[in-house]
């Protein structure tokens, strides 16, 4: 086909006859101008109705769908972080077909609480007195501050004020609470004796904020836990410690140091922890505060708490996620968990098989040694050895652009003049929809799409 061949999109759109005017012209012309573009690229053009059809079952689907991440990032923000175990999807689905008990008290009939079983799984898990939730980390900073120390001063070190993703700044999380932040310290070094002058009797809260998503290193100084602890018991004011992650297990075995255990923050003594769901965890988006129960009482009777409580499908996975910590199968069940002790060998097996079916596809696939990360503004400095499907082209972002439209699209990046695939976030049974995500090739070149 050549330029001149192109058909208007009037003649186009006439040939696809089942579907609205309005849709036929608005896909007519898309193929037409992907048509373009390859015949500039010297490619090869296929039927265009066809194309056409193809746009419009696109266009017909959900755009919030399944998707395979062989980025190398572990929780990824744009795919939707951690994937839910599958007795925590079988539990969202269930309450979501149904109704539920979600505030009905099982003795009486009358109503109840729906965080009831929740506090009661993080009494166990954390030794936390109570817990509530909410429906992000960042809702939980704004409920656990507005109800301590709305009109109060709360005091945090220089080299905690984190940007969270989305451009969102922690000042501007606490300016939004009705309290005042109090800066001490500097970048790299604050130390206890910096919050002790800091306090005063409008002093509402002192606050640790976990960098999860940078680290500072060198000449660097910060307050322990513990001293932080004992420094709010003497004067008086609640401690808060903002975690981030929401880890529940120990991933120093794996090479993860430095990320906090929510148990730790409650054996030392803080009074309020709070994190995310959705990360370490291994759970649905969700923030936690757990803590001292007649300061989550005060937040759970603030107004916002109303604004800002989850629904049954977030609880029911929670809940799901949170007994297979208390049956001890965590590191089992929950992908997150599962793909973090992945060995990098059982990988590199993986890739090879994938690979060596790309290839009698005609694709020029290899297989390299990569490197993972957990992401989602978790453990931003360490590494995870891995693998991936190393994939050479003439036209990369083309061949990266069809697997992002496929029926189940397939995220990978591009290294040096590759597309890799890295496959430890990919669980072996999403292998076969990764393979049929790669266009057929013209020809069997091997060229990519």
């Amino acid at each position: 086909m050549t330029f001149r061949d192109l058909p208007s999109v009037e003649k186009l759109s006439a040939q696809l006859s089942e579907l609205t005017h309005e849709l036929a012209v608005a896909v007519a012309r898309q193929a037409i101008d992907e048509a373009r573009e390859q015949l500039r690229a010297g490619e090869l053009v296929g039927d265009l109705a066809t194309r056409a059809r193809g746009l419009a079952a696109v266009m017909g689907r959900n755009q919030l769908r399944r998707a395979i991440n062989a980025t190398g990032v572990l929780l990824h923000t744009n795919l939707g972080r951690a994937t839910l175990a599958p007795s925590a999807a079988a539990a969202v689905a269930a309450v979501a077909s149904g109704h539920a008990t979600l505030e009905v008290d099982e003795d009486t009939g009358g109503r109840g609480s729906r965080q009831t079983v929740i506090a009661q799984l993080f009494r166990e898990l954390t030794g936390a007195e109570d817990t509530v939730v909410v429906n992000n980390n960042a809702a939980a900073t704004v409920l656990a501050l507005a109800a301590l120390a709305r009109g109060k001063d709360v005091i945090l070190s220089r080299g905690e004020l984190v940007e969270i993703g989305g451009h969102f700044r922690l000042p501007e999380v606490i300016a939004q609470s009705g309290a005042a932040l109090v800066e001490v310290g500097t970048t790299n070094r604050t130390r206890i004796a910096d919050y002790e002058k800091a306090i005063t009797e409008n002093t509402g809260m002192l606050l640790r904020c976990h960098p999860s998503n940078f680290r500072i290193v060198g000449f660097t100084e910060s307050a322990s836990l513990e001293e932080l602890v004992a420094l709010a018991k003497h004067a008086a004011v609640p401690f808060g410690d903002d975690i981030g992650s929401g880890a529940l297990v120990d991933f120093s075995p794996f090479g993860l140091t430095d990320e906090p255990q929510v148990q730790k923050s409650v054996a030392a003594g803080a009074d309020l922890v709070w994190f995310s769901g959705d990360k370490l965890l291994g759970g649905p988006q969700a923030g936690i505060i757990i803590g001292r129960k007649d300061l989550i009482a005060t937040c759970k009777h603030h107004p916002l708490m109303r604004a800002l409580r989850p629904d049954k499908l977030t609880l029911a996975a929670l809940e799901a996620t949170l007994r297979l910590y208390q049956t001890g199968c965590a590191w089992d069940e929950i992908p997150t968990l599962r793909r973090i002790k992945r060995e990098s060998g059982q990988i590199d097996r993986r890739c090879r098989i994938v690979a060596g079916k790309l290839r009698k596809l005609g694709y020029d696939a290899t297989v390299e040694a990569t490197l993972s990360q957990v992401g989602g503004g978790s453990l931003p400095d360490r590494m995870l050895p891995s693998h991936a499907v190393a994939i050479r082209s003439s036209n990369l972002p083309a061949l990266a652009r069809a697997l992002r439209q496929a029926a189940t699209p397939v995220y990978g990046r591009i290294e040096r003049d590759r597309l890799l695939l890295d496959l430890r976030a990919v669980d072996h049974d999403e292998e076969a929809a990764l393979l049929l995500a790669f266009p057929p090739l013209g020809g069997g070149q091997g060229e990519g799409a």
